[in-house]
């Protein structure tokens, strides 16, 4: 593989890291996913933590570990990683310092559902996607159920926690079923999440948990940040600048 497919690889796998625990949170968007979590949660919930995610997919040779942030309040989240602090995954070091080179490096995924928009920003580049969200409705349209089982109570990093299921089936009969501890000593603040699919598995501990609710200035971008208007348009300009051009990729 060579050097610009590897980058474009990177990125799209960072994209997905990053955004996924976004949409972990309370905040309702287009899929069963989103609309089941959404439910367990619900809007009130306020709690910032360290977040450390275990992902294993068919693509790569092992686990790949890494470690963030995550905040959310009102319904709002951010979540925040640095890729070149992973472990595992089979990722060749110099890749890695490829990422960080091109400003890839740091990511943070806002996702605002009171102004329904998703925030990529990418501090290395001083640069942000601001994108719609797909509308809530269409998460209730596309879920035709959603439903909670306890399972029982367990003890997760030292905290007592009611774990559940939650199974959500989309209108064509396919089901997703995640797994959430809710810390009862945190108000029900979420301590661990697993999903596990045919194809892949996530799951994410959140720990070092605070109650406080984060300042409403996290849920923005940088004033000073460069906007674009899509993820393609932003690596296009933003990466060619740094490769004098010779990134290859295509206009979108």
């Amino acid at each position: 593989m060579n050097k610009n497919s590897t980058l474009l690889g990177l990125a799209i796998l960072s994209l997905g890291l990053c955004s996924a625990p976004a949409q972990f949170g309370p905040a309702p968007g287009g899929s069963p996913l989103d609309n089941a979590l959404s439910k367990v949660f619900g809007k009130e919930t306020s709690f910032s933590a360290t977040m450390e995610s275990h992902v294993k997919t068919a693509e790569l040779s092992q686990e790949m570990v890494m470690t963030g942030k995550i905040f959310v309040a009102d319904g709002n989240s951010r979540s925040e990683m640095d890729m070149t602090k992973m472990k595992g995954g089979g990722l060749p070091p110099e890749a890695l310092e490829q990422m960080k080179a091109m400003g890839m490096g740091e990511m943070i995924a806002i996702t605002r559902v009171d102004k329904k928009t998703m925030i990529m920003i990418y501090p290395g580049m001083e640069a942000y996607a601001k994108m719609p969200l797909p509308d809530s409705k269409n998460a209730e349209t596309n879920t035709a159920k959603v439903t909670t089982t306890e399972l029982g109570k367990e003890e997760v990093d030292g905290h007592p926690c009611l774990k559940k299921q939650v199974v959500a089936t989309d209108k064509n009969g396919k089901p997703m079923t995640v797994l959430v501890w809710s810390a009862t000593d945190l108000k029900g603040s979420p301590v661990k999440i697993e999903q596990t699919t045919p194809e892949s598995s996530a799951t994410m501990y959140f720990k070092n948990i605070s109650l406080e609710k984060p300042a409403a200035a996290l849920f923005e971008p940088p004033a000073n940040y460069k906007s674009y208007p899509t993820i393609q348009a932003m690596m296009q300009t933003e990466m060619m600048k740094r490769m004098g051009g010779g990134l290859g990729v295509p206009p979108q």
